[in-house]
């Protein structure tokens, strides 16, 4: 006769499964960040803490947004992410690998566009091509491609000077995308923009990035922004910066349609939600 299983025996079989489909998920996930912490300065009196313990994964296909009060360290933990800080703690792993430099299939954009002011449109698109050897033959039709779909049919010949800060924008997103990364790194990409621009590119952003699948992990201080964009938003506490909480956002409607977010019954309760809890200061 077969002998039953003991209890224990079950509960170590499930804490096995378990944890083999954490480490699965780990292994899936192009961004797992791990007890990241940061401090500055060598002078135990004067050291500064300003990342005290960070954890989350960005899955494929999703997009996450980090909002946080200001100074909190945002901005930190992105260069962080990038490995342009090292960490004083902590791991960070870009598609299974530890993080010593930008990884490969990462793209990063800033607030400011950065658009080279002697080149045109098409030209600033095409700059990471040409560095990268890729022939004009190949680079020009893909950036004019992803500047149509930005809405920028006709100004591939325009300079910097002569677009609108949308226009600039656009072309700064085309920049990125052209590369064809698996994972965009977006530093308050909109901060700038007008109201009704920033609806229009955020919308336009966003069916680029869920039709083709790339993750994104967006700072933003717009909780609007984060709430209409993102699957998931996460609040980080003043500094020293921890997870306060991640909210999974659930609203209903095309997910690349930032009017239509806006409209979703849902989407106010989370907005209310994140600002009461930003609003707490840094009580824990």
């Amino acid at each position: 006769m077969l002998k039953k299983p003991s209890t224990r025996s079950n509960k170590r079989l499930a804490t096995v499964a378990g944890m083999s489909a954490t480490v699965a998920e780990a292994v899936a996930a192009p961004l797992v960040v791990s007890g990241l912490q940061k401090r500055f300065g060598d002078d135990a009196a004067e050291l500064i803490e300003v990342i005290a313990d960070i954890s989350f994964t960005l899955a494929r296909s999703e997009i996450v947004s980090i909002v946080g009060p200001s100074g909190c360290g945002k901005s930190t933990l992105l260069n962080l992410l990038c490995g342009l800080t090292p960490p004083t703690d902590g791991m960070v792993r870009w598609f299974g690998s530890e993080a010593i430099s930008m990884p490969q299939g990462v793209g990063y954009m800033l607030q400011k566009d950065l658009l080279l002011p002697w080149r045109t449109a098409l030209h600033n698109v095409t700059l990471g091509m040409e560095i990268r050897g890729i022939t004009r033959a190949e680079r020009h039709p893909r950036a004019q491609a992803l500047l149509n779909k930005l809405g920028l049919k006709g100004f591939h010949g325009h300079y910097p000077a002569t677009l609108s800060g949308g226009m600039r924008q656009r072309i700064a997103l085309a920049r990125t995308l052209v590369n064809d990364p698996e994972v965009l790194l977006l530093d308050e990409p909109f901060a700038a923009l007008d109201f009704q621009t920033k609806l229009v590119l955020e919308s336009d952003m966003a069916r680029l990035v869920r039709s083709e699948q790339r993750s994104v992990l967006m700072i933003t201080h717009d909780v609007d922004e984060a709430v209409s964009l993102s699957d998931r938003v996460i609040v980080l506490s003043q500094r020293p910066a921890r997870i306060r909480s991640v909210h999974k956002i659930d609203i209903s409607g095309d997910r690349t349609d930032m009017m239509e977010a806006r409209d979703s019954p849902r989407f106010n309760q989370h907005v209310r939600a994140i600002l009461a809890e930003l609003e707490l200061g840094s009580e824990m």
